[in-house]
C-alpha cells in the first residue's frame, strides 16, 4: 500500500499545483486509504518529532524553530505553510518522501492546531512538546477556554522526552502538575515585561494566578526593542539584532530557543544559535513585508484580542496608509465580539479602509474608539484595490483575521511576488 498511496498522493499533489496554489488535499486522499502513512514515516527519524502548538504564534515559533535547528547543521521536515491539521502534515509529507516512502530529515517539527494534535499524538507519540499559551480566539471552536487547556494537556501527556512550556500563562504551566514521565522546562518574561504580555486573565481584567512565575526559565526575554532584544540563557544576556516584526515575536523567540536547546541539548552552538535567530524572516502575515505599485505594504495577521493589541502596539501607526479586513469564517472563529476588547485609539489619525464579511462591524467599533474611517466595503478584491489606489507611494499596512488575510494576499499574487501558502 505504501508505494501506491505516495504515488496517488504525488499525481493529487500535482494536479492541485496545476490548479494554482498548494492544497491540503493529497493528505486527505492519502490519509484516507493509507491511514498509517504519517506514522510510518515519521517513526524512522532518528530525533523523532517536536510538536508545536497554542493558540497564538504558532506558525512564527515553529519557523524559528526549524531555522535555529537548520543553523546546527540538522535535516529539518516542518509543514511549511502552515496547515497545521493531520492532513496538512500528510500533504507536506507527500511532497518530500521519495516513492518508497523515505523521508530524508533528523526531526519532524511540525506545528499543529490543538484540536488536531490531540488526533496527531494518538498515530505518533511527538518526543518533544512545546506549548505557547491559551488565549480566547479559540472560544467559539473549542468550548471554555479550559478545555482548549485540556487539548494542550493531552499533547504533552503524550511526549516521551520533553515539554516546553510558556511560564507566563497559568494555564499553560499548569499542565505541569500532571506529568510525571517527561522533564518539564520553562520560557518566560522579565518581571519588567509582563505588563506587555499579558495572558488571558490579564486582558479580560482578572488577577493570574502567580504560580507559575517562581518556576526558573530556560530562557528569559530580557528587553525588547523595535530591532532587537535581550534574551537571558544560563545566567548569561545576549543582544541580538532581529527581522521579526512585531513585540509578539520576539517572545516566541523565547520559546523557539528554549524549544531548539532542548532538542539539542549539548550539541547547541549558542552563538550560531543568534546568529540563525537574528536572520529569521517574518512567515506568512506575522509582519510580512511586500511590495506593492513600489510601495512598502506590511501584512498583520490579528485573532484576538491579545494579538491585536501587541500588533497595534508594534507597528508605528502614523505615516501609512491603513486597511482592516475582519471575516468570522470558521477559522476566524464566528464570535467577534472579542474587537470590543481592542484599544484602537492608536490608530486616531485613521483608517483607510474597512473590509470583509464584518467590516461594519469593526467601523462600528472604531467609531467608539473617535477612529476615523474613511471607506468601508465588505468586498476584499475591490476595497483593496481602492485603498492599495489610494495610498499612492505611501507605506501601507493591513490587519487582517486569517480568511481575510488569504484573500488579500490572493489579490496581491496577481499584481506582486507572494509566497503561495496552502
Amino acid at each position: 500500500m505504501s508505494s501506491f498511496s505516495i504515488l496517488v498522493g504525488k499525481l493529487v499533489r500535482a494536479a492541485s499545483r496545476l490548479r494554482g496554489g498548494g492544497s491540503a488535499l493529497p493528505g486527505l486522499v492519502v490519509e484516507k486509504i493509507d491511514p498509517d502513512f504519517i506514522r510510518r514515516t515519521l517513526s524512522t527519524l532518528p530525533l523523532g518529532v517536536a510538536v508545536v502548538s497554542g493558540t497564538n504564534g504558532k506558525t512564527t515559533t515553529t519557523k524559528m524553530v526549524v531555522e535555529l535547528l537548520e543553523g546546527q547543521g540538522l535535516k529539518v521536515f516542518t509543514n511549511r505553510t502552515g496547515s497545521n491539521f493531520t492532513r496538512g502534515v500528510a500533504a507536506a509529507l507527500i511532497g518530500e518522501v521519495n516513492l518508497r516512502g523515505r523521508l530524508d530529515a533528523d526531526i519532524a517539527v511540525l506545528e499543529l492546531d490543538e484540536a488536531h494534535a490531540v488526533h496527531f499524538v494518538k498515530l505518533i507519540q511527538p518526543r518533544y512538546s512545546l506549548l505557547l499559551n491559551v488565549l480566547r480566539d479559540q472560544l467559539d471552536r473549542f468550548g471554555e477556554i479550559d478545555k482548549t487547556t485540556r487539548l494542550l494537556e493531552q499533547i504533552a501527556l503524550a511526549t516521551t522526552d520533553t515539554v516546553v512550556l510558556n511560564r507566563e500563562d497559568p494555564r499553560v504551566a499548569s499542565i505541569a502538575e500532571s506529568l510525571s514521565g517527561p522533564q518539564t522546562v520553562y520560557f518566560g518574561l522579565d518581571a519588567s515585561l509582563r505588563s506587555t504580555f499579558p495572558n488571558d486573565d490579564e486582558m479580560r481584567g482578572s488577577r493570574s494566578e502567580a504560580i507559575a512565575a517562581a518556576q526558573p526559565a530556560d530562557v528569559v526575554l530580557e528587553r525588547v526593542a523595535e530591532d532587537e532584544a535581550d534574551f537571558r540563557l544560563d545566567d548569561d544576556i545576549t543582544t541580538t539584532s532581529l527581522k521579526l516584526r512585531g513585540v509578539y515575536n520576539i517572545f516566541n523567540a523565547a520559546a523557539a530557543l528554549t524549544f531548539a536547546r532542548q532538542i539539542l541539548g549539548g550539541r547547541a552552538d549558542r552563538a550560531a544559535l543568534f546568529e540563525s535567530l537574528a536572520n529569521v524572516q517574518p512567515a506568512f502575515g506575522r509582519g510580512e513585508s511586500l511590495t506593492v505599485n513600489g510601495a512598502p505594504l506590511e501584512l498583520v495577521l490579528v485573532k484576538n484580542p491579545s494579538g491585536f493589541r501587541l500588533g497595534l502596539k508594534s507597528f508605528a501607526a502614523h505615516g501609512y496608509a491603513t486597511m482592516i479586513a475582519v471575516n468570522d469564517n470558521y477559522a476566524d472563529g464566528r464570535d467577534m465580539s472579542w474587537l470590543w476588547d481592542v484599544d484602537f485609539e492608536t490608530l486616531s489619525g485613521g483608517v483607510d479602509m474597512v473590509s470583509g464579511v464584518r467590516a461594519y462591524d469593526m467601523a462600528l467599533r472604531l467609531k467608539y474608539d473617535d477612529v476615523p474611517v474613511r471607506d468601508v466595503d465588505t468586498d476584499i478584491p475591490g476595497a483593496l484595490a481602492k485603498f492599495i489606489a489610494g495610498a499612492g507611494t505611501q507605506p501601507m499596512r493591513i490587519f487582517c483575521t486569517y480568511t481575510a488575510m488569504l484573500s488579500v494576499r490572493r489579490e496581491l499574487s496577481k499584481i506582486t511576488k507572494v509566497e503561495v501558502v496552502s
